[in-house]
């Protein structure tokens, strides 16, 4: 007789990858919060104090604002890590998943245990993409410590104590062992970034404007914007320039071909295009989704042949930008303002343009007249 679980184990591991995906999107979103203060507050002190550092001037306000950006900067993976594994374990992970992420973004408890290993990490850290794995595993195992049928006096210390503590203290030199090639991955990237030539420089804008723009803030929005945010630590700039451009244009673009081929558009609301360029200049990709409800290939094909314009020319130029978010507010810290609207104007145009003759032209009914 065989097994019915043999028959559904492909369903089981599609529920398992399903499963993973939640989890990495709940620490993502929870994320996202830490990303916002950082780019609002280091986009006002940087905007006042016309510097992207945070030396010198100490106690002026630019100096302040640029700090508390930086703070929540850093505490952004950690809290990624920790969310991961709360979305696995519920609240007993929390605190195992921040603590173990902080462990491995700490350049000399990575470096020390490096040289432990006998490799030379630097000053190197595991990154978002440390955060991620070392989520899934602490997660993982806190759930599994969390079923413990332990004795009853002790069972009420579990959730806060006993779960936390072992898992934490189990988990640290794993955690550290495999967070040096992790850290090693993470500074390759960014080796990679630093020397690569302007045709790898084209591809990788490319491929993120279109990441950026192919879910219009889903999963794999959210897995660009994250590579380019994990980089702004490491001062690597051009991937976040080109992720804010292309994250701008679909909104802009559609809202352009809504404005200057209204036709097309006669069953969207009239205010649509003014929403989506307000969400468009606040880098609010998901200010073009109400445009895809009814035609969701042709748009998207649109916003994401701009995207990757917009995101393949701002690497090409050069444009940098060294806040996380904040779409129009930020674009005087840009190395190169004007390249930098310019590459926002360029994919828009490429999505109006695009999005226009793709869309079908709606007529509209003509009122019976009388004979």
């Amino acid at each position: 007789m065989r097994d019915s679980s043999m028959e559904e184990g492909p369903v089981g591991k599609r529920g398992t990858l399903r499963s993973v995906r939640a989890d990495l999107m709940t620490g993502v979103t929870y994320m996202i919060p830490f990303v916002t203060i950082a780019g609002v507050f280091q986009a006002v002190g940087y905007t006042l104090g016309q510097s992207t550092t945070i030396g010198g001037d100490l106690g002026t306000l630019p100096w302040y604002a640029v700090t508390v950006g930086s703070i929540a900067l850093n505490a952004m993976v950690p809290v990624l890590g920790g969310f991961v594994a709360y979305a696995v374990a519920d609240r007993p992970g929390l605190a195992p998943g921040f603590a173990l992420t902080a462990m491995i973004q700490d350049p000399r408890l990575v470096q020390t245990t490096g040289t432990l290993l006998g490799v030379n990490t630097g000053d190197a850290q595991a990154g978002y993409l440390g955060a991620l794995v070392v989520g899934l595993l602490a997660g993982v195992v806190t759930r599994q410590a969390a079923e413990w049928d332990a004795p009853t006096a002790i069972r009420p210390l579990l959730p806060v104590l006993v779960v936390p503590v072992g898992v934490t203290a189990l988990l640290a030199p794993v955690v550290l062992t495999f967070g040096v090639p992790l850290a090693l991955t993470m500074n390759y990237v960014e080796l990679l970034l630093r020397g690569a030539s302007l045709p790898v420089l084209v591809l990788v804008g490319g491929t993120l404007g279109a990441m950026m723009a192919l879910d219009l803030g889903g999963p794999v929005n959210k897995v660009a914007y994250v590579f380019a945010v994990g980089l702004l630590p490491e001062l690597l700039f051009r991937p976040m320039a080109a992720v804010m451009v292309a994250g701008m244009v679909p909104p802009l673009g559609l809202a352009a071909s809504h404005l200057l081929a209204p036709s097309r558009y006669s069953d969207a609301d009239p205010g649509q295009k003014r929403a989506a360029t307000v969400a468009g200049l606040s880098f609010v990709t998901e200010g073009a989704l109400a445009y895809t409800t009814r035609t969701a290939g042709r748009s998207s094909l649109s916003c994401v042949a701009g995207g990757a314009v917009g995101g393949a020319a701002s690497m090409a130029l050069g444009v940098t930008m060294p806040a996380p978010h904040g779409g129009l507010l930020v674009v005087p810290l840009a190395n190169d303002p004007l390249a930098f609207l310019g590459c926002i104007a360029l994919g828009a145009a490429t999505t109006a343009v695009t999005a226009t003759v793709r869309r079908p032209k709606i007529d509209t009914p003509r009122a019976p007249q009388g004979e």
